[in-house]
């Protein structure tokens, strides 16, 4: 049945569920390898970095399976000053790793939306622009968002978690709007970003379906990048007991990780996948599993280790107290003992974009 699925090309929602539910280990990797080939296809054995900082924990949303929740008292709050960005970038400029990812809680005040443009344009001066950079700030009016992309950023993570509607609602309070979300991806993408979004994995009451509608939406979207990881929850949220026997849960939550990444690039093919820190939350091995299940993009640590701790948006997250020069020795390693390479100095762009710009222009 897999090899008549894999033959296929092109995914309808019964083989996308199909390959989902597999757990045959022979048949996990055919899945697998039939997903790395794709990946070979398009990026060849490359691995891109975003090195992440992590610059703010103050969140205005309040999330109900989130450690940095607006509503958590139990956790340390802070905001980088300028600089402690801008050495975090020099950092990745001087280390060749291309791009940088900007993330942080959900604000829209001006005081916040003022200070993400001046630090896009300040990481721009870095060594003439030669860094990408991603921001994933969660969601804005047209006009912020139109200010940034001005200011020099070119690609944004908004994930939307869920797009079941009715789960989304679990997840989030009522003045929290799907809608709104994936009307900020159109936006933003309308403006000529380079659009990624994505969503938790092994959702209490997700289904398989629910899964496949996901990776549905992603191809419906034209999204250009996928940022997606398995659902760990956190202890000091209202979610916290919502898988009650989570360690032994572990395995099987790693396993439809990967296969999502596998499917995903199977059906999206060209777009940025990335391994996520999630996958290693569940296994020491989990970021190389998920490369070798089609993903081409990790994201290095490059947040201070005083202020990890303090942004832990599920529990157990890996590499808390690894300076960013350890994590790149241990990411470089990881990557060369499965037979990839870090394309250093490369933005890495979507394929998947580059192709719609291309024929944008052709027409």
């Amino acid at each position: 049945m897999i090899n008549e699925i894999l033959k296929k090309g092109e995914f309808e929602k019964n083989d996308i569920i199909e390959l989902l539910s597999l757990t045959d280990k022979d048949d996990l990797e055919k899945l697998y390898s039939a997903a790395y080939e794709e990946k070979l296809k398009h990026s060849g054995k490359f691995v891109y970095f975003r090195g992440i900082v992590e610059f703010s924990n103050i969140c205005s949303k309040n999330c109900f399976y989130c450690g940095i929740r607006k509503s958590n008292k139990g956790t340390e709050r802070y905001f980088l000053k300028m600089d402690e960005i801008l050495d975090a970038a020099n950092f990745a400029y001087e280390q060749g790793y291309g791009s940088v990812v900007l993330q942080s809680g959900e604000r829209e005040d001006e005081v916040f939306t003022d200070f993400v443009e001046e630090a896009v344009k300040e990481i721009k001066k870095i060594g003439g622009g030669a860094l990408g950079i991603t921001l994933s700030v969660g969601e804005q009016s047209e006009e912020i968002y139109k200010k940034w992309f001005d200011a020099g950023a070119h690609r944004y993570l908004l994930r939307v978690e869920t797009t079941n509607r009715k789960l989304y609602k679990k997840l989030h309070p009522p003045d929290h709007s799907f809608e709104r979300r994936v009307e900020c991806l159109k936006i933003m993408k309308k403006l000529g970003y380079q659009v990624g979004t994505g969503v938790m994995i092994g959702l209490p009451g997700q289904t398989l379906e629910d899964l496949a509608n996901d990776v549905l939406f992603f191809k419906e979207t034209g999204v250009h990048m996928i940022g997606m990881g398995p659902y760990i929850p956190h202890h000091d949220t209202p979610l916290s007991d919502s898988i009650p026997d989570f360690e032994n849960a572990k395995e099987l939550q790693l396993e439809l990780g990967l296969k999502m990444i596998a499917v995903v690039r199977l059906v999206l093919k060209n777009a940025n996948i990335a391994s996520t820190t999630a996958l290693q939350a569940l296994s020491g091995t989990g970021r190389e599993l998920g490369l070798k299940a089609g993903a081409n993009i990790i994201m290095p640590n490059l947040t201070d280790t005083k202020y990890r701790e303090s942004y832990q948006l599920y529990d157990n997250k890996p590499c808390l107290n690894e300076n960013a020069g350890m994590c790149r020795g241990c990411l470089e390693m990881r990557i060369r003992s499965i037979g990839e390479e870090i394309g250093y100095n490369q933005w890495g762009d979507s394929l998947k974009f580059k192709a719609e710009r291309e024929s944008l222009s052709n027409n």
